[in-house]
């Protein structure tokens, strides 16, 4: 058979005649979607990370590399560094795409690839995230460490091309990506294609990447076989799946105050239902919720701009009332440089156009800190204005991811939330965070929310015998509730250690007494906790670390895993700070030896941060 004689497992041939027919259909962007949203079905239900095997390699790619006369004579190899997901689901539509030209490449994870290998590389794809203030994802940090450090190879023969995303709120937008960049063109490579820079609107300028480099790489006499077809081989029955394109909508069922009186915080309990959405999730995913504007925010920012909320604009291939578009679709809380650009070209105020260029970056970071869109429009009003301009200088709006806080296994149909209410006064004005605002503001019971699952594959439970060491402040105890409830679930009998802080026992202690349950069980072997405010001086979790330095150097020893979750700004390295601490003082290390040790278990997957 040829590749589109063949009706792919588990599909008949009528479904097969239907499923070519729509491939045919499909413009080109399209096709190169759906590519990756079947590639990436695929994989769920396989497990990704590096070469992992799939139906795509047996099924549809062989199909597409056995056309007559195509040779792919370099070989590929796709790196991704990925923070939440975004990179390694353009890792696999980028795989798709390749095959589809007869091109076999090797996919991998930065955290799982031997840098030493880039010397034999030949061509080499890299899409590369970037985290904070144009850092790399944490999980990529040994790999850019050797790429910019003295003992990176030159690379001379090397062909590469890279696509870069981030946030353009941030100063530093596509940081890492930049970075990768202009050091692989010092070690000698030569770029495929030019860089391209991808903010969080990254589908379509991903998408023209994917297939201006697919089209470079592919071989004289490459397959013309739809990307789409080879997809679609190496799938049965996707119709119905979930993902961040295509959200399901769960239902409220349980949306509760966990602080209690007097706390200085707001966090929330909340519980999903998924019933029959087939959403499956592991213990350290999260899921992505997709949020709405504040109402009363929208009608402000009509009001201020002297629109008619009824007024229509085009949003890609919707037409949409410009109230709904500002509600659903706009970000129109945090001002970004793009729209500050815009405002100052359409207010023409000097104010504004003095905030531009490279110059200006301390004073445009800190003006855009203390204003909001709102608060720039009421500043700088621009009489006249139409919805269309105004709507082209924002972003859409994005996702807003949470640990998941309970275990599949546990609750097969829920899933639970750990939610810290965001809530301050800026200029005067009550403001709240997007969505945790509408949590605890706007989802009653039965109300329903937009839902995907967004794995996390570095965040993960060893085996049940394994000992871990879990350490969290605040809302990031939630993964750590999805851990115990998994290990008694499956009845695991690794020890396990919990490190939790916050700021008052009586009002703050998240989940206290299922804590306690788990102690009781045995299903928790140990807590630690620190309340920082309930004492005259104030004890974090590092403190507690220190204290008990002896048995957490021991458990290391026996093998244990380490998970910090929580703030990335303080905890994160407080915490390690602490640990190279202990290491060294309790295994007579000097601090690089311990710092080395602590390398060590991160290299080996043990020493595992899902910081924000």
């Amino acid at each position: 058979m040829t590749a589109l004689e063949f009706p792919g497992p588990g599909l008949t041939a009528e479904q097969w005649v239907q499923i070519s027919a729509l491939a045919t259909s499909l413009r080109p962007g399209q096709a190169l979607w759906l590519s990756g949203y079947f590639a990436g079905v695929d994989h769920a239900a396989r497990g990704f990370g590096g070469d992992t095997p799939s139906l795509l390699h047996e099924g549809g790619a062989k199909a597409v590399a056995a056309a007559p006369g195509t040779v792919a004579t370099r070989t590929l190899t796709i790196l991704y560094g990925s923070e939440t997901g975004n990179s390694a689901a353009l890792a696999r539509t980028l795989a798709a795409a390749a095959r589809a030209k007869g091109i076999e490449p090797t996919v991998a994870d930065m955290s799982d690839y031997k840098p030493r290998r880039l010397k034999e590389e030949q061509d080499l794809l890299i899409l590369a995230s970037t985290h904070g203030e144009g850092e790399p994802p944490r999980s990529a940090a040994g790999f850019f460490e050797f790429v910019e450090g003295r003992k990176a190879p030159r690379l001379e023969g090397v062909r590469y091309s890279v696509l870069a995303l981030g946030d353009s709120t941030y100063e530093f937008f596509c940081g890492a990506g930049k970075r990768l960049d202009e050091r692989l063109a010092e070690l000698g490579a030569t770029r495929i294609r030019e860089r391209v820079d991808c903010d969080v609107d990254y589908e379509e300028p991903s998408a023209e990447w994917i297939a201006a480099v697919a089209d470079e790489l592919a071989p004289a006499k490459a397959s013309a076989v739809p990307a789409t077809v080879a997809a679609l081989q190496s799938s049965t029955a996707v119709a119905s799946a979930f993902d961040k394109r295509n959200p399901f909508r769960a239902t409220v069922t349980e949306n509760l105050l966990l602080t209690g009186r007097g706390s200085s915080k707001e966090t929330r309990h909340v519980e999903l239902s998924i019933e029959g959405s087939g959403l499956s999730f592991e213990p350290g995913d999260a899921l992505g919720i997709v949020p709405r504007n504040d109402p009363a925010l929208v009608e402000s920012l009509i009001r201020a701009l002297g629109l008619d909320a009824a007024a229509t604009v085009s949003v890609k291939d919707r037409t949409l009332s410009f109230g709904e578009a500002l509600g659903g679709t706009f970000e129109i809380t945090a001002a970004t440089p793009r729209f500050l650009d815009q405002w100052a070209e359409l207010s023409g105020a000097g104010e504004l156009q003095a905030l531009r260029g490279e110059g200006a970056a301390e004073a445009r970071r800190a003006f855009l800190e203390g204003n909001h869109v709102i608060d720039i429009v009421k500043r700088f009003p621009v009489p006249g204005i139409d919805a269309a301009s105004f709507t082209a200088g924002l972003r859409p709006l994005q996702p807003r991811l949470y640990s998941i806080a309970s275990s599949q296994g546990f609750a097969p149909d829920e899933v639970h939330l750990t939610v810290s209410t965001v809530r301050y006064d800026l200029n005067g004005m009550a403001r709240s965070g997007i969505a945790s605002g509408h949590l605890a503001d706007r989802c009653n019971l039965d109300a329903e929310l937009p839902v995907y699952v967004q794995a996390n594959p570095h965040f993960r439970l060893p085996g049940d015998d394994v000992p871990i060491i879990m350490i969290g402040a605040g809302t990031g105890v939630a993964p750590y509730r999805a851990f115990l409830q998994e290990r008694e679930a499956r009845g695991a009998g690794g020890k396990s250690w919990l490190f939790f802080g916050e700021r008052n026992f009586d009002s703050d202690f998240l989940y206290q007494t299922e804590w306690q349950g788990f102690l009781k069980d045995q299903v928790l072997t140990r807590m630690n906790v620190a309340f920082s405010r309930d004492g005259a001086t104030k004890v974090y979790v590092q403190h507690r670390l220190a204290e008990q330095a002896r048995d957490v150097y021991a458990w290391l020893e026996e093998g244990a895993h380490v998970y910090i979750c929580g703030d990335g700004a303080k905890l994160a390295p407080d915490v390690q700070k602490a640990l190279v601490a202990a290491v060294a003082e309790q295994g007579a290390k000097s601090p690089e030896a311990a710092a080395d040790y602590i390398g060590a278990l991160q290299a080996a997957h043990r020493y595992q941060i899902d910081v924000y």
